[in-house]
C-alpha cells in the first residue's frame, strides 16, 4: 500500500492538476469536480483543501503569484544600475504573461468575488513593494511617489499584456515599452 501524502503534498498535487486542467480546459472547465477528476481524487479531498471553486482559483492565484514574484526576484539578483533593473523588472514582468499564462486567466476569473479581490489587491501590493525595492537605490523619488509610480507602471504593464495576449504585439516590443516606462 502506498503511503498517504502529507496535506502539503496533496494540495500541490491538486494545485498542479488544475493548473494542468485550465491550460486544458480554460477557467471555465475548472470546477472542484474536474479538478477530482482529473487529479483521480474523491470530490470530499478536493472539497476539503479548497471548499469553493473561489477558493480552489484563489489558491492558484497565489501559487502563480509566488512563482512570479520568486522569478522576479532571482532575475534582479544580477541587477545593478537602473537600466539593468527596469531591464530584469520588464523582462520577468512578461515572462510571466508567456511562461504563465494561466495567470491573466485565472485573475479575470476571480474578477467579481470581493474575497478574491481583496487577495489580488494584497498581491498586488506585494509585488509593488518588490518594485519600489529594487527601483529606490536609483531613485530620487520620495517613498510614496516612488510607490505611486509604481502602482502606475503595473497598470501600463497590464495593458501591454492584453495587448501581448492579443497578438497586437510582440513580447520584445512589450518589455521595451514597460522598460522604457520606468526609466
Amino acid at each position: 500500500m502506498a503511503a498517504r501524502m502529507s496535506k502539503q503534498a496533496r494540495r500541490d498535487q491538486l494545485l498542479e492538476a488544475a493548473l494542468a486542467v485550465v491550460r486544458e480546459r480554460g477557467t471555465d472547465g475548472l470546477t472542484l469536480v474536474t479538478l477530482a477528476e482529473a487529479a483521480e481524487v474523491s470530490r470530499p479531498i478536493v472539497y476539503d483543501h479548497f471548499g469553493t471553486r473561489s477558493g480552489l482559483l484563489l489558491a492558484l492565484y497565489r501559487l502563480l503569484d509566488e512563482q512570479h514574484r520568486a522569478a522576479v526576484t532571482q532575475a534582479l539578483e544580477g541587477a545593478a544600475s537602473a537600466a539593468d533593473t527596469a531591464d530584469v523588472l520588464s523582462a520577468a514582468y512578461f515572462a510571466c504573461a508567456t511562461d504563465l499564462p494561466e495567470f491573466a486567466a485565472v485573475s479575470a476569473a476571480l474578477k467579481g468575488d470581493p474575497e478574491a479581490e481583496a487577495a489580488q489587491h494584497e498581491l498586488l501590493g506585494d509585488y509593488v513593494k518588490l518594485m519600489v525595492g529594487a527601483l529606490k537605490p536609483h531613485s530620487a523619488l520620495a517613498p510614496k511617489a516612488l510607490r505611486l509610480r509604481c502602482l502606475g507602471l503595473l497598470g501600463a504593464a497590464e495593458a501591454l499584456t492584453v495587448e501581448l495576449n492579443h497578438g497586437r504585439i510582440t513580447a520584445g516590443e512589450a518589455v521595451t515599452a514597460f522598460a522604457g516606462l520606468m526609466r
